[in-house]
């Protein structure tokens, strides 16, 4: 399992992902939406975290650097 998330990718994500937890938790948004932001928010934090991401995976994308050397 490489790496397919890049750095501005991984950044967008954990602050995306943050928010969502902060409005569930903080109960900005309820029921379902609340729901699918909590999940949603989990998946972000946990892609930005390991910087792989399935989706990208199944559809060849790489936002990720090339390595050099």
């Amino acid at each position: 399992m490489g790496c397919n998330v890049g750095k501005g990718d991984q950044i967008f994500r954990f602050i995306l992902g943050i928010v969502l937890l902060l409005a569930y938790f903080l109960g900005w948004v309820g029921g379902v939406w609340g729901v699918v932001a909590l999940i949603v928010g989990i998946i972000l934090v946990a892609t930005a975290a390991v910087r792989f991401c399935l989706i990208y995976r199944l559809l060849g994308i790489s936002t990720c650097e090339a390595n050099s050397g």
